[in-house]
Formats: C-alpha cells, structure tokens, sequence
C-alpha cells in the first residue's frame, strides 16, 4: 500500500525513468515506420475471446433511462483495431491499458500496458523483424530475468513448435494432436482426470519448454497447431498449423503474434468454438462482438497484428524481480 509514499517511489524511481525512455524510443520508430498511433475503446461489449482468461464487467447506465447494458473492459484492443484496420488504415499501434481479472504473480498484473501493433499488406515475418527492433532499443547490454540472460541486439532463433517439443520434451507433437494419451505417453508424463490434449500441451510447455527459450539471444517459436490459435489463419501449404509466433527472452513469453484469419465464416465458427469451450470449462460464455464480425463481412485486408508486454519488457530492460517495479501504481 502507499506505493505514492516519497521513499517507495523512489526506490522504483530510475525503473520508472527508464520505462518512460523506452516508451519515447519505441513510440518514435512506430512513427519513423509511417505508423499511426491510435486509441480504442476499453469499454466493450466482449473483454475478447480467449478461452482461460477471466474479465472485469461493469454496468452501462444509458443517459436515455433504458435497461443497464453490461460492458466489459477489454483484455486486448484486438477487435477495435482490426476493425480499424478493416477500415482503412494500413499500419496502425496503441499503447493500451488492459485487464484480465483474477491474475497476481511477478509478471501477472490485472491492469497492465500492451503494446500493439497491425500491419496491412505483410506477412507474420515481418512482424518478427519489428520485434527483433524494438528489443535492440532497450538500450542495454543484456536482457535479465531471475539468473538468465540474452542479448538484445542478437538475431533471434526461429524454432517451431514442433521443433520445440522434439528438442526438449522428446515429443513427435504434429502426431499426437486432439489424443492426451498419446501426447502424455510420448513425454513420460502421467494424465490428469479430466486432462485434455491442450492440459497436456501446456503442462510439458510451461515445465519443459518454456524455461529453455531467449537464453542468449531471443526465441521466436512459431507455428502453433491451428488449434490453438483462434486468431490466425492456417500457414498455406501446411494446414495443420498456423501462422502465429510467440517472442521469448530469458524464458519469458514477451509478444503473440499473427498472420490475421479474414475469412468471416471462419472466424466466426472459432469464435463460437472457444466460447463453447469455456462455457464447458467454466459455465460461462463471453459475447461475441457482432460490430467486430460486421468488420470482416466487409473486408479485412491481408495483414498481420501482435501483442507485446510492455511492461515484461522494461522488467527484462531494468532486471526487475516483480511487475509492480516498472509501474508507476500498482492496482491496490
């Protein structure tokens, strides 16, 4: 409590100064790039689509007297920017406060900064060359978390998932999907009750996979089955897994990204498939933003979008052991 207090902000002082250079840094090579920074809605009528991720909803009291209308503030400014983008503009980035309920660890926040970008016109690589630029304008020697450390300036490593799961969890992963058992088999792990396919992923990733990427230079693992990636549209010529990649620094999952799925009915199918899943896993289901599917009935240009920490990233920049180091007030 008090984190206002003269003596603890001032032991956050030069974390906070460094966030407020970077953020100048990262926000001039958006605008030296011709992008256009934007500002989006946090009010929505849907936080977004993720399965596992729990929102914050409040009541909408309409000046005209009407019933309450339940809104929610947004985990992601995802569909308000594709919906931009479906728009017109071709190159677009925010600085957006989010927030996901129930989260709480040294690098989870409710209330935290995300930076995100979309790209009208390019491929998911070129987004991968973004990240490799911005990472170099942290301005350090090195990246830290906990005793690991990377390289900024360092080309990064691009390894697929698969690759992944074969090097560290000796896991022939394309021949196991939608079948725990034989995921689980394959790992020398036991099942869970009740464990699914997806239980079983996560469970080797977080313990086997994770820690072992960004070590010295950045990790880009990309092409995640199609199944878990609602988002993104199926890589051509291989239809089993899609064009999203996640960025790793010391260990630390840092940005997700994608090549943009723009076929509505597709979309619109995934959408209803995640809701239906959380209804199963949770009893409860999110609205699904009509205006954002209205976006893709008229058009969404071939393009690409990715979601950075940024606060993750000043923590890496800083060495900063917590989230709550590299924010100015913490949610209390």
């Amino acid at each position: 409590m008090n984190e206002w207090r003269p003596d603890k902000l001032a032991r956050r002082l030069p974390n906070l100064q460094a966030r407020a250079r970077l953020q100048a840094a990262i926000r001039q090579w958006f605008i030296d790039q011709g992008f256009v920074e934007v500002e989006t809605p946090i009010l929505q009528v849907a936080p977004g689509a993720e399965v596992h991720l729990s929102g914050f909803a409040t009541d909408w009291e309409t000046p005209d007297g009407e019933e309450e209308q339940v809104r929610w503030l947004h985990s992601s400014p995802e569909f308000a920017m594709k919906k931009l983008l479906a728009g017109g503009l071709p190159k677009l980035f925010q600085f957006a406060r989010v927030f996901r309920n129930g989260e709480g660890s040294a690098l989870h926040h409710p209330e935290f900064t995300m930076l995100e970008w979309y790209r009208a016109g390019a491929g998911y690589e070129t987004l991968m060359e973004d990240c490799a630029a911005l990472l170099a304008l942290a301005g350090v020697r090195e990246l830290r978390w906990e005793d690991n450390r990377c390289d900024p300036t360092a080309t990064p490593e691009r390894l697929t998932v698969a690759e992944a799961f074969d090097r560290h969890a000796g896991v022939d992963l394309l021949a196991t999907v939608g079948n725990g058992e034989k995921l689980a088999g394959q790992a020398g792990i036991a099942m869970h009750a009740d464990d699914t396919w997806d239980d079983v992923f996560f469970r080797i990733m977080f313990d086997r996979i994770e820690p072992k990427l960004g070590m010295g230079r950045p990790t880009i693992l990309c092409e995640y089955p199609i199944t878990m990636a609602a988002l993104a549209r199926a890589k051509p010529g291989d239809p089993r897994v899609a064009e999203r990649f996640e960025l790793y620094v010391c260990g630390v999952e840092l940005a997700n990204g994608f090549g943009e799925l723009t076929d509505p009915a597709i979309q619109r199918a995934r959408l209803q498939a995640d809701m239906d899943e959380k209804e199963h896993l949770y009893g409860l289901r999110w609205p699904i933003d009509t205006d954002f599917l209205a976006a893709l009935d008229h058009g969404l240009p071939a393009s690409s979008g990715i979601a950075l920490g940024f606060d993750r990233l000043v923590m890496l920049a800083t060495g900063a052991a917590h989230i709550e180091d590299v924010l100015w007030l913490p949610v209390r």
